[in-house]
């Protein structure tokens, strides 16, 4: 079972979300107190590279209201777990023009942090135009719908 801590709603946004991994987090400290709590941001959070390990840099997570001199750095560099062959195939994608990796959303599973990462291109003004042109007709649609009913 799964509790969602915290979305990135401005990535389906922002990019085109294509393939979706699912990657453990290195934490330390009360930095899982404080994800459990709730209070995580990936808003300006991205995934990057070194020698064949990938790292989420940028989310936020608060420090721990009880966590005194244990407390963690907000915004620290943080190690992704992922398998081997997944970092190789993100790292080959990524150096195509215009994808990215983004942060799509964190979530407990059996007591343990995922986050759910996305290969991504980015979007054009009009693509962006286009894809709430569709939400709302969407929506219209739904509501015309519930009316006949």
């Amino acid at each position: 079972m799964r509790k969602m801590i915290a979305m990135n709603r401005k990535a389906s946004h922002e990019y085109f979300l294509m393939d979706r991994y699912e990657a453990g987090l290195v934490l330390q400290g009360t930095e899982i107190k404080s994800i459990r709590k709730g209070s995580v941001q990936l808003k300006d959070a991205y995934i990057s590279f070194v020698d064949h390990e990938a790292f989420i840099k940028e989310m936020h997570i608060p420090p721990y209201d009880f966590g005194n001199r244990f407390n963690h750095d907000e915004t620290r560099i943080r190690k992704l777990l992922l398998h081997r062959e997944e970092i190789k195939k993100l790292q080959e994608k990524v150096k195509l023009k215009g994808f990215t990796i983004v942060p799509v959303s964190l979530y407990l599973e059996q007591g343990k942090a995922k986050l759910e990462i996305a290969l991504a291109k980015g979007k054009n003004l009009h693509d962006k135009r286009e894809s709430d042109k569709a939400r709302d007709a969407k929506r219209e649609i739904e509501k015309a719908l519930k009316k006949q009913i």
